[in-house]
């Protein structure tokens, strides 16, 4: 695949695709690494069951990062996966226990049936993946009633363990994540075919409540070094994020400097990235950049089903400015959700 860039001042306004002769979202990036290619997700799948009756079905439109809002609901002891209601799950999850059962049953199950109508999607599709699965923690973990994240581990690795890239997988021999990530020590996509890939960020409602600290991004990392100090760090099944989009280091915010080495995955604002930040700094230093909301990038598109080009166009346009992931709610455009780029 040919991009041609055209830029306007300083900044990219228009990128068009030329195709080879590969089909619309043909994978042929399978032998870069993780770090080097920029593939599409789609938000909040789980929550539009007219969209999707069935959270499957976004897999199998081509989205390669799927997002879960989860709730810690102490009342039952149970990960509730919804949108507005902490003490519901309303979602398009089966309780499927077999990849034949992930497009019947009735839905709005908790976060280990979503977790598991992911694994046996990919069990029918053993070629398909990494897919990314975006953790909002809603409202914080709960580790004074059991519900922190070392129950979240045990709970996530429970269903999908055997499929994890976890950061002790990336980490290796080396001294740290960030180490490990600055020595793109990423595997191939193809090497990462059938796996999910989690990461967590802290969510709406507890970023506007003072009572809840540590963060969720601060707890988890806090637990991350615990872990590492123990030797158990192949319990972690997530990558902690940095949420927001900001110039420079964004990891300077965590005053325990012990805590920025964990952080290689970072979340925010499509339209932030790409107006005023350098983001060579991440593809540099092969950190993985999620941008959100790539409809919202001048010239704005429709935010569910713009044109096909412009799509296309869109998603080549964040890729050359370093995304790893374009994050969208596109899910009328099936043939982009599939394009795979090289990153940058």
């Amino acid at each position: 695949m040919k991009r041609i860039r055209v830029f306007g001042g300083a900044l990219a306004v228009a990128v068009a695709l030329i195709a080879s002769a590969a089909p619309a979202g043909a994978d042929t990036t399978g032998d870069l690494p993780l770090s080097q290619s920029t593939v599409v997700g789609l938000h909040n799948t789980y929550d539009d069951g007219a969209t999707y009756p069935y959270l499957a079905q976004s897999l199998d439109a081509g989205a390669k990062l799927l997002e879960l809002d989860v709730w810690d609901d102490f009342f039952t002891n149970e990960w509730k996966v919804s949108h507005s209601n902490p003490f519901g799950n309303a979602n398009n999850c089966v309780d499927a226990t077999s990849p034949s059962q992930i497009y019947t049953g009735s839905a709005n199950k908790d976060l280990g049936s979503c977790l598991d109508d992911i694994k046996y999607w990919l069990a029918a599709h053993p070629t398909a993946g990494p897919v990314y699965v975006k953790i909002e923690m809603k409202d914080g973990f709960g580790a004074g009633v059991g519900m922190g994240p070392s129950q979240f581990d045990a709970y996530v690795a429970s269903h999908v363990g055997d499929i994890l890239y976890r950061p002790s997988d990336l980490l290796g021999s080396h001294s740290s994540l960030d180490d490990a990530a600055k020595a793109n020590a990423w595997p191939t996509r193809s090497a990462l075919a059938g796996k999910l890939v989690m990461y967590l960020i802290t969510g709406t409602v507890e970023q506007q409540n003072p009572l809840h600290n540590p963060k969720s991004d601060v707890e988890y990392a806090t637990y991350l070094n615990s872990l590492r100090a123990a030797g158990t760090l192949g319990q972690a099944t997530m990558f902690p994020s940095v949420l927001g989009a900001v110039a420079g280091d964004p990891r300077v915010k965590f005053t325990d400097t012990s805590l920025r080495p964990w952080f290689v995955v970072f979340d925010g604002d499509a339209n932030t990235y790409v107006t005023s930040i350098d983001t060579s700094w991440y593809d540099t230093n092969h950190y993985i950049l999620i941008m959100t909301d790539a409809q919202s990038v001048a010239p704005t598109l429709d935010a569910n089903n713009p044109p096909v080009d412009a799509a296309q166009a869109r998603v080549a346009l964040l890729a050359a400015h370093h995304a790893s992931v374009v994050s969208t709610d596109w899910w009328g455009v099936p043939s982009v959700l599939g394009d795979v780029l090289p990153r940058g």
